[in-house]
Parts: C-alpha cells; sequence; structure tokens
C-alpha cells in the first residue's frame, strides 16, 4: 500500500497496524496520540492499513481525540466500579463544566467508596491494559445479552443491515461506546472522581490544556434544569433511545409526543406567570446558542403573556450594530459582529430608557449591505400594558444593557438540553442536537448545504462559549427546548444532507459519526408533529409562519 502522511508518501505493508507503522512519532510527539484519521474517517490506533491513503494522527488537543480520551476515562470508571460494587448501576447523565455527572442506583454512593474506585482506576492506568474491539456474530451476541442482562450495545441488534455486534473488551469486563476508543488505559493522564452531592462527578481536561484539569465551575440553574426534564422523562419511561425506539415499534409514541409538548406548553405558561407578577418587570431578555429554538419560544411566550394581560413590542439587537467602521475585528483581522462592541450599546440604552418613560423613539434599521444604521420614519411607544422582548446573543450580559435597572429585566436563557441517553453510559450531546437542528434548518430556510453548516459550526461553538454560556447562570429562569423525540424526526432530513458530503472533505468524518448516531433512531414522521411545536422552527409548517 501507499499512504500520505505529513505530506510524505510511504510504502506500506498491507495488513500493517498504525500504532507500529508511527511507533516513534507516537512516543515522540508532545501531546498525547490516541487515534487516527485515515481517509477522513477517525480510526483505532490499531486500524490495519488495506487501502492506498492519507493517514492523519490525532491528539487529544484535537475535538475528535478529546472525546476519544473521555470515552476512555468512563469506561475505565465504569469498569473500576464493576469489580467493586457489581450490584451498582452507573449512569452517564450530563455534561457539566469539563466533567460527566453520573448516578449510582441500587447502592447509596459514600466517600469511602469514591476512593476506593479512584484507586483501582489509578491502578488500571497504571497497568496500561490494552482496550480490544471484539466482533461477535449478531447470533452469539442474542445469547450474550440474554445471559448477562445487560443494555451495554444492545442497539446494534436493532440495526437490520448489521451482521456483527462490537464491543470493547478489558481483562474481563466488556462494554460499548459509540465511537473509537483508546487502545490501551494507559492513555489517561489527568481526570478526578469526586462525590458531588452524593452524585459521582468524572472529571476531565480541556483541549486546549489537557495536563491540567480546569477548576471546576458550579451550574446550579443548569442542573436544576437538567434534573427537572430528567425526572420527568424518567416516571414517563423514556430516558434511553432503546426504550424510545419499543414505544415507536408499538405505535404508541403519539400520546408521548402530546405529553412532551404539554412539558414545554406548562413551562412556558409558568414563566409567563412569573414575568406578570414581577410587576416592575418591563424588558424580558431571551438569550441562547444557536439552534435553540428562539423564536418560536419568543411568540409563544408572547400569547401567555397576553393571557395575563400583558402587550408586548419587539425591538431587535440586530438593528443596532455600530457602523462598518467602528466594528471590532477578531484576533485573523476579520470583523467580529458576535463581539458586544459591535453593538451601539450607547444608542440601545438610550433608547430602551426613552421607552421606559413612555416615550417614542425612532427606530433605526441596519442596512448589512452598506454597514450602517438608516432611519427610515419607523417608530416606536410603549403603552403602559406593553412590555418589551428582546433577543440576542447578549441578552444575559449587563453590558447589553447597563442603564436598565435590574428589577426592571427578566432573563431567560433558552438551550437544546437533550436528556435522552443512547443507554445508561453512552449520552448523546446537547451540541449534537443543536447541530442537526441547525443542518436541517439551514438546508430549509436558508439553502446551505450541511457542508456548509459543518464549516461554520467551530466558530458558531467559539463565539457561544465567550458570549452565551459564561452567562447562562445569570439567567432568572432556563427553559429546556429540547424533545425526547425529536432526533427521530429530524433524522429524516439529515441523514440525506450529511450523505452528500464525500469523503474528500475533512467534514467527511464528522459527517459519518452523525449519521451513525441518527441511525440508531427509529423513524417518527413529521405529521405527528404540532403546527406550534419548536420543532417546527426547524423542519418547516410552523403555525406562526402561516
Amino acid at each position: 500500500m501507499q499512504i500520505k502522511y505529513d505530506n510524505t508518501v510511504i510504502d506500506v505493508k498491507k495488513g500493517t497496524k498504525v500504532i507500529d507503522l508511527f511507533s516513534q512519532e507516537i512516543s515522540k510527539s508532545n501531546n498525547e496520540i490516541i487515534a487516527c484519521k485515515f481517509n477522513n474517517e477517525v480510526k483505532s490506533l490499531n486500524y490495519e492499513i488495506n487501502t492506498d491513503g492519507e493517514l492523519e494522527l490525532i491528539d487529544i488537543k484535537n475535538k475528535d481525540g478529546m472525546r476519544i480520551y473521555k470515552r476512555g476515562l468512563i469506561y475505565i470508571v465504569s469498569k473500576a466500579f464493576n469489580e467493586l460494587y457489581p450490584k451498582a448501576l452507573l449512569t452517564v447523565n450530563f455534561q457539566l463544566y469539563h466533567s460527566m455527572l453520573c448516578d449510582i442506583d441500587n447502592i447509596t454512593l459514600t466517600d469511602e467508596m469514591i476512593q476506593n474506585v479512584d484507586k483501582r482506576v489509578k491502578e488500571i492506568i497504571n497497568k496500561n491494559i490494552p482496550i480490544t474491539k471484539k466482533i461477535i456474530p449478531k447470533e452469539e451476541a442474542e445469547v450474550f445479552y440474554n445471559k448477562e442482562k445487560t443494555l451495554k450495545g444492545r442497539l446494534q441488534l436493532d440495526l437490520k443491515d448489521k451482521k456483527e455486534v462490537t464491543l470493547y473488551c478489558c481483562e474481563d469486563y466488556y462494554n460499548y461506546f459509540y465511537g473509537v476508543m483508546p487502545i490501551s488505559t494507559g492513555c489517561i493522564k489527568e481526570y478526578e472522581v469526586l462525590n458531588y452531592k452524593g452524585r459521582i462527578l468524572i472529571r476531565y481536561p480541556s483541549r486546549k490544556n489537557p495536563y491540567i484539569l480546569p477548576e471546576f465551575i458550579e451550574c446550579p440553574k443548569l442542573l436544576e434544569t437538567l434534573d427537572e426534564y430528567e425526572k420527568v422523562h424518567k416516571i414517563l419511561n423514556i430516558n434511553t433511545l432503546y426504550k424510545l425506539n419499543k414505544l415507536i415499534k408499538k405505535g404508541n409514541i403519539k400520546d408521548y409526543i402530546l405529553l412532551d409538548e404539554a412539558l414545554h406548553e406548562k413551562k412556558i405558561a409558568k414563566i409567563a406567570d412569573e414575568i406578570s407578577n414581577r410587576k416592575e418587570t418591563k424588558v424580558v431578555l431571551i438569550a441562547g446558542p444557536s439552534s435553540s429554538g428562539k423564536t418560536t419560544f419568543a411568540k409563544r411566550l408572547e400569547l401567555e403573556l397576553r393571557l395575563n394581560g400583558l402587550k408586548t413590542k419587539t425591538i431587535s439587537v440586530d438593528n443596532y450594530f455600530v457602523e462598518r467602521e467602528d466594528t471590532p475585528k477578531n484576533e485573523n483581522g476579520e470583523y467580529d459582529f458576535e463581539a458586544i462592541e459591535a453593538i451601539d450599546t450607547k444608542l440601545l440604552n438610550n433608547d430602551l430608557i426613552k421607552l421606559l418613560n413612555g416615550k417614542e423613539i425612532k427606530m433605526p434599521t441596519f442596512n448589512f449591505h452598506e454597514g450602517k444604521k438608516e432611519f427610515k420614519g419607523n417608530t416606536m411607544k410603549l403603552a403602559e400594558d406593553e412590555i418589551l422582548i428582546m433577543e440576542g446573543i447578549h441578552c444575559l450580559n449587563d453590558k447589553l444593557t447597563f442603564l436598565i435597572p435590574k428589577e426592571q429585566k427578566y432573563k431567560i436563557y433558552i438551550s437544546c438540553l437533550t436528556v435522552l441517553n443512547i443507554d445508561y453510559y453512552n449520552r448523546i450531546s446537547t451540541t449534537d442536537t443543536r447541530l442537526i437542528r441547525r443542518i436541517v434548518r439551514d438546508n430549509q430556510f436558508r439553502g446551505y448545504s450541511a457542508l456548509h453548516t459543518l464549516k461554520m459550526w467551530p466558530s458558531v461553538n467559539k463565539g457561544e462559549a465567550k458570549n452565551i454560556f459564561t452567562y447562562q447562570e445569570e439567567a432568572d429562569v432556563m427553559f429546556n427546548s429540547s424533545l425526547i423525540y425529536e432526533l427521530s424526526v429530524l433524522k429524516n432530513y439529515a441523514i440525506p444532507l450529511l450523505k452528500e458530503i464525500k469523503q474528500q472533505e475533512p467534514e467527511y468524518s464528522e459527517a459519518k459519526r452523525l449519521i451513525s448516531m441518527l441511525e440508531y433512531f427509529e423513524t417518527i414522521s413529521s405529521k405527528f408533529i404540532l403546527k406550534n411545536s419548536l420543532l417546527r422552527e426547524f423542519i418547516g409548517n410552523s403555525i406562526f409562519d402561516e
């Protein structure tokens, strides 16, 4: 075989493993090499080269590399728990600040247990034990699952075109994680296992600085919101994909769709009640990351407020950009439209003060082509029974509304906080759900390809981390816009778009990863989705668009 690595063509004997071919590069690397990419597909270091292609080594500073690092760490912790406390049921629930929050059932968690597990995790890491990929025919796997009474990787049995089942083995411990794994336990360098309020917190480093654990930042409001939705879906008994798929197959999903939508309606009504009861509230500020459903949420909130006797007017932050020549630039010398300095906060606050004092303002309209504000005779005035609704990425940051007294502001953080797990060990990333929503919406309403959306997604994430997530705990309330069933609907739109991405594109591996995840979902037709659902913002035919 001939492969290209680091702009050099290398002759390789067929069947050679990547770990054997690049042992020197891997051992000498400043950063832990944990996997590779072959022809833009993420592969294990044990991958055998059987075709010509281009190869890239992946370290833990790489996004895919850190994903694999986290999978390996959770695998090792679950192995340690299984050995020491075999009756304990470990469930990986939520991702918090550079950490995974896990619950433990069938046993009461103690500090002594955590110390014992931590000691065993260190032993497993220090031994550098191989993690081996085992491929088992479906018939044998059926016997294994019936004997072991486990859900580890069981969803693989439901894929009709899959004739084999994959499990990862470390000594005599078997488990399955949906993605590439490290080839041994020794790749984990930095971690921490803590007792966090009776739950297990597995901490890991950031990929920017993978050899130092960052200080843990608590997110009480975020955790409360996640727990609220998790408890409801546990009561409904659809907290895992396995259970969701069973409902869909039996044709019983319609009632659960209605229940999930009722949960949204109940929460929005509660927020409207809180706003109405706070008589001093005059400005409702809504912020959240991309594809959270902010537009539909704002419209549904307006309806609930009207039922409470409050009328609303909307003011768009987008019309208050500074003139193009005053727009700040990023480290690459490009205009940074997401920086708060790109907003004319002085004019915005002067207009807000006038509106709150019952005065009329001249509304600007920003001309994005010319890069300047224009005044076309549009005016606005706020009546006594009216409040303002404003939506934008900086709405939780008090710098945006620095002249408005705190008691007159009500801040809402909205995000798609996924609470559905694939199984007890494999969670579905909130970011992945938002990305799939964005891919579908960008294609439906903006004519963008999935490739275009994937190319710009890292930049979107960077802006969110800087301008939104930092301020999420400043919100008066958090609204979770996720729907337990939504990926079963979105897959119908997303998979064909993702399959259009060619293998030569760097984004191919990400597309393939998302396709692999979506294929585990049973399909739900969009005809079952209510016309006022937040999901309609992404798939179309919303009643608010008619």
